[in-house]
């Protein structure tokens, strides 16, 4: 589905439904001058189309206590058989990996992991990934700090 497949309220909509997902639909209408029903029918017609996945609260993981992020490159053993189904099965069970890609390079994936603090992530290394057969390698780098952290993408 690419952009030139949307209009230009449609586009508007997703904006400001990322800035703000609790809008109204009265106040997405406001925003994107259109009257509340058509403003309603383009959004349940995103959400049918799969192009709107579900509404989300974002929460700062260092007010949770979740002090620390990691970025982990793991690699694989290649002729392992079953590895990547076994990792990929792991990483959907794990609440501390809150991003996975499969990526290009001396890796093979990265994830991003949250957690209380690195004895705690050093836990989750050695009682979940490094249980399983498959990883031969995991290079773990430490966010000191984030400089952009955005989740909205530019639709527009």
């Amino acid at each position: 589905m690419e952009t030139n497949e949307f209009d230009r309220a449609s586009l508007q909509i997703l904006e400001a439904l990322q800035v703000d997902a609790r809008l109204s639909t009265q106040a997405l209408a406001e925003k994107v001058g259109l009257s509340a029903t058509p403003v309603w029918r383009r959004v349940k017609e995103l959400e049918d189309r799969g192009v709107i996945r579900g509404q989300v609260v974002l929460v700062d993981r260092e007010k949770i206590g979740l002090s620390i992020c990691v970025l982990a490159n793991v690699s694989l053993v290649r002729h392992s058989e079953g590895a990547v189904e076994q990792f990929e099965r792991l990483v959907g069970t794990r609440r501390e990996i809150i991003e996975c890609h499969a990526i290009t390079g001396e890796a093979d994936y990265v994830i991003k992991v949250v957690a209380a603090d690195m004895k705690a992530y050093d836990l989750f290394l050695q009682q979940h990934i490094f249980k399983l057969p498959g990883v031969s390698s995991v290079r773990s780098n430490v966010v000191l700090r984030e400089v952009k952290y955005e989740t909205a993408l530019p639709v527009g």
